[in-house]
């Protein structure tokens, strides 16, 4: 496994991130316990997840499941680079949701609790918030990365405005600011090569693509269709809308002798 800066950060991450959304509504804890075992295994240290995921409203399952594979010890929580998020609404009050400097400590608390652990290695903004000053952002992570909980910050699904805002005001504030930022890109989904790219190589910013397949469409999809596997309702829309171009890509990877989510990720 490959081993890379994360940005202009000393952090070294594996080049492949083990990305959590699954885990708990299509994955179960076992599987999910497997899989990381696994990725260790193979040099895989880089794990995602987000106060969200497992998508019942404030509970945290992914993050609780990948609690308590750290809670199994052998050097889990050691060996691994846990990156998770905030943002995204944790209950039907009004302030558990988006940025402000109240939920950026409460989020952060809830995610160590259900993570056990006693630190974030990366913590992510899941995506701006337009309504909360960058001052009081950075004001209340620096809280944090001052009390150690927090090692390094990141953003998700900022545009490249949005990051120069960000790390020019943690400039003026003498702080790190950001060192990643992760985005929607694969082959299908390329917008950030026009103005976030830029951005992160600009200011030093690791990038986490998500969803390097397209849920799936460049995976093989049309080779697995044939062997009787099928996909989401949603991905099975989207395969309609864009046959012609998914039959190209995986004719193309034929052509090559290598395996279509191979060459996606490449």
């Amino acid at each position: 496994m490959q081993i890379t800066h994360l940005g202009r950060s000393g952090l070294q991450v594996s080049r492949l991130c083990l990305g959590t959304m699954n885990f708990g509504p299509h994955t179960n804890e076992d599987e999910a316990h497997q899989l990381m075992d696994e990725a260790l295994e193979i040099g895989i240290n880089f794990f995602d997840t987000a106060n969200v995921y497992g998508w019942r409203k404030g509970e945290g399952v992914t993050e609780q499941i990948v609690g308590r594979w750290f809670a199994k010890g052998g050097g889990r929580r050691e060996k691994t680079v846990i990156a998770t998020k905030l943002y995204g609404s944790m209950s039907d009050w009004p302030n558990d949701t988006f940025l402000s400097a109240r939920n950026i400590r409460r989020a952060c608390e809830g995610s160590l609790r259900r993570l056990q652990t006693d630190h974030l290695d990366l913590y992510q903004m899941h995506h701006v918030d337009r309504s909360t000053p960058w001052d009081e952002i950075w004001e209340a992570m620096s809280v944090l990365v001052q009390q150690g909980k927090v090692l390094y910050v990141g953003s998700s699904n900022f545009a490249g405005w949005h990051i120069a805002q960000a790390q020019e005001v943690a400039r003026a504030r003498h702080m790190v600011g950001l060192v990643s930022e992760q985005s929607l890109y694969n082959l299908l989904q390329r917008t950030v090569e026009l103005e976030v790219l830029p951005a992160c190589q600009a200011y030093g910013l690791g990038v986490i693509p998500w969803s390097p397949l397209g849920g799936g469409l460049l995976g093989g999809i049309l080779k697995k269709a044939e062997t009787g596997r099928s996909a989401s309702e949603n991905v099975q829309q989207e395969l309609a809308k864009r046959r012609d171009q998914i039959a190209g890509f995986e004719s193309f990877c034929a052509e090559l002798g290598e395996d279509p989510a191979t060459v996606a990720v490449a």
